[in-house]
């Protein structure tokens, strides 16, 4: 599990990185764009280009080879652009300048995105992923916390510096990656895919298809939530801006306290059993939380729903990668991004039109019923977890 903390690194810079351009990039907008519509449709920029470039490139580095393996050239290419232009967008003159140098940005992280999550399983046999799933994701939680922290004293101090600082650690991160693992020497079978091996039609077989309809599902329910939440808690609650989205400190913290616990269950008793009871359990907690007026039980369901968000999402992308052949892992990858990446481009906007039609107190009748149908499609994956190669049982 050593590799797994070092490749950890890999996911700190990629969080902290998205959480401060998530919280500031809007700002910068704002001095060009009133609408509040346009400027969302822009930071939704990565999701967009997640439905493209990264299946294409886990599916590249499938059949990639190279002297530093098959991952680390994506690594070695677009984490320094990332670094460069993450700490050019301060720097704009323009809108021009500044959504050019947005675009720039979000492609260089699209190029190394899928081939670091990749990495995970690449260097970690099929029944400890659950588990180096969740220390990968503790160092992402660690990244977004230190994002928030450090990144709003830097950003009065200069508003260049959390991005300047964002692009070091993204360097230094690259370092670390890079001197820790060795592709060829680290990863359990080293194979090289051909093309004709490893196709995105070939890898939707029943089960594939019924488990990326659930993540699908999910994520639907948990996008929308978390972008209505606040007016949520504002216009229907009638809390204030700073108290309502204080409200989902609870679920985030719950969350990153749990992901290492989740890891292990998910070793100990299954992916599929921990994502059963994590989709249950939190589409119980978003059906009861409209029958709720205290702030306090609020606060107890929010943290009880991160629990049970870190049952699904520390088991479900080493379940889909489980599921295949170990040769389409970075394949794999790319189909896990694809849909989440779509439920998050369609959710907000959906929901919000379903809260036009009605109130804001359909905002979790939503997310239970989309949570209900990820139950389904998670019922109807016959699936124990356990990786299969051409018929044989893979190294456990």
């Amino acid at each position: 599990m050593r590799k797994t903390w070092l490749l950890g690194f890999g996911f700190f810079s990629i969080s902290l990185t998205w959480a401060l351009y998530n919280a500031f990039v809007p700002l910068f907008l704002e001095d060009f764009i009133e609408s509040a519509m346009v400027i969302g449709f822009l930071m939704t920029m990565d999701n967009y280009l997640a439905l493209f470039v990264q299946p294409w490139i886990g599916n590249r580095s499938d059949r990639t080879e190279t002297r530093f393996g098959r991952r680390m050239p994506y690594l070695l290419i677009g984490m320094p652009l990332a670094a460069i232009f993450m700490s050019m967008i301060p720097l704009y003159t323009s809108l021009l300048t500044l959504v050019v140098f947005m675009f720039l940005m979000n492609v260089s992280m699209s190029l190394y995105r899928s081939p670091t999550v990749a990495l995970m399983p690449d260097i970690t046999p099929d029944a400890q992923r659950s588990k180096a799933n969740g220390i990968i994701n503790f160092m992402g939680g660690i990244g977004t916390v230190a994002a928030f922290g450090v990144g709003s004293i830097l950003y009065d101090a200069n508003r260049n510096l959390p991005f300047i600082g964002a692009g070091l650690l993204t360097l230094l991160a690259l370092f670390i990656v890079f001197r820790s693992i060795k592709e060829k020497r680290d990863t359990i079978s080293y194979t090289v895919s051909e093309k004709k091996q490893v196709r995105m039609r070939g890898e939707l077989d029943r089960t594939t298809v019924f488990l990326l309809l659930a993540i699908f599902f999910w994520f639907l329910s948990y996008q929308g939530v978390e972008a209505m939440f606040t007016l949520y808690g504002t216009l229907h609650l009638g809390l204030s801006d700073g108290q309502a989205s204080f409200l989902l400190t609870f679920f985030s913290l719950a969350f990153l306290v749990f992901a290492l616990p989740s890891g292990y269950l998910g070793t100990r008793f299954g992916k599929k059993k921990m994502i059963l009871i994590g989709v249950a359990g939190l589409m119980c907690v978003f059906a009861t939380v409209p029958f709720i007026e205290s702030i306090a039980w609020l606060r107890v369901l929010l943290i009880i729903g991160g629990i049970f968000w870190a049952c699904i999402n520390i088991n479900s992308y080493p379940f889909v990668v489980s599921t295949g052949r170990e040769r389409s892992i970075g394949t794999r990858t790319g189909l896990y991004y694809l849909v989440s990446s779509l439920a998050a481009i369609i959710s907000p906007p959906l929901v919000g039109q379903i809260i036009d039609w009605t109130d804001y107190s359909m905002l979790f009748v939503y997310a239970a019923s989309m949570m209900l149908l990820a139950l389904v499609c998670v019922l109807n994956v016959r699936h124990s977890g356990k990786a299969v190669e051409q018929g044989a049982s893979l190294s456990q």
